[in-house]
């Protein structure tokens, strides 16, 4: 699929969602007992073996000053993804597969109000109900009787993966995405490896094989997401990813024997909606602009 279109964006998405909650599920099927932070450093190098040879073909395609721009942003995002591995196999170890991905899905909101307060970006009365809602569907999803790691890492996860998405704004345009993921990886490379050398934990061979598949699996959905954002406008394809919540569900109740009670359905309904309805309201918006622009062409034609 090229991604030219909305439904071929759409459809690219959907499988990028797939993946990324292969992703999680890999992390999972390692164990609660798993070496956190061996698992973080194993997962940093498969990224790097496994986007190498990518990178390698694309080289003649690059500029040469284009490897040197952005160093301090990788740098910081870097240790920015080290920290967000840690806490989402932190979150995975303790949270079902669905309850988990149910509060992942709040970066969005995450997101609109640090870009408000980062990049003065305007809140409006839509998108302050929206993070409301948002956060009451992570009390009706966590129902926190009492307060543990998992349910903090996954909120803090949230953050962090809000955080490092605004910062893909600061990234130089021209400088391919692939390899800025490539150089982000090879940042976090020494905090990974310096936490697994102090963690000590003996070597196993199992956290080998879910640090790879897990690897090729979020590079696959970077794959996606670059493809089914580079030729339509984000926020007619974006709704595409909440998909990731269906098979979250499917995937958790296949293969760990998860039931999603009726709080994670509604909770789950309080975060997205609200989401979907600014989603919505966004290409509203474009499609009255284009009209307009459309109509003024006209006129001046005539």
């Amino acid at each position: 699929m090229s991604g030219r279109t909305v439904t071929s964006a759409i459809f690219v998405l959907v499988l990028g969602s797939f993946f990324a909650t292969l992703c999680d599920t890999f992390i999972k099927m390692a164990g609660s007992d798993v070496a956190i932070f061996q698992l973080t450093f194993l997962r940093a190098v498969f990224m790097c073996l496994f986007l190498l040879p990518i990178i390698a073909v694309r080289y003649r395609r690059y500029a040469r000053n284009d490897f040197s721009l952005g160093l301090k942003l990788h740098f910081i995002r870097g240790n920015m993804w080290v920290l967000a591995a840690v806490l989402l196999v932190l979150s995975l170890a303790e949270l079902s597969l669905a309850t988990a991905n149910a509060v992942f899905y709040t970066a969005p909101i995450f997101i609109m109000l640090l870009g408000a307060f980062f990049y003065k970006e305007r809140l409006t009365i839509d998108v302050i109900l929206a993070a409301v809602f948002g956060f009451i569907g992570i009390l009706v999803i966590l129902r926190p009787t009492e307060v543990s790691a998992g349910m903090i890492s996954a909120i803090l996860f949230a953050v962090v993966l809000a955080t490092n998405s605004l910062l893909i704004k600061k990234l130089p345009q021209q400088q391919d995405m692939l390899y800025g993921l490539l150089v982000t990886q090879v940042f976090a490379l020494p905090v990974a490896a310096g936490l697994a050398f102090w963690e000590g934990a003996a070597f196993q061979f199992e956290v080998v094989l879910f640090a790879a598949l897990s690897s090729i699996c979020s590079i696959l959905y970077s794959l996606s997401c670059l493809i089914g954002y580079r030729y339509v406008a984000s926020s007619q394809v974006t709704s595409a990813e909440y998909s990731g919540l269906i098979f979250a569900f499917l995937i958790g109740w296949w293969v760990f024997g998860e039931t999603p009670d009726m709080g994670l359905f509604i909770g789950s309904l309080f975060v997205i909606l609200p989401l979907l309805y600014l989603s919505h309201r966004d290409i509203r918006r474009l499609k009255k602009q284009q009209l307009m622009s459309n109509t003024r062409s006209n006129l001046g034609a005539g």
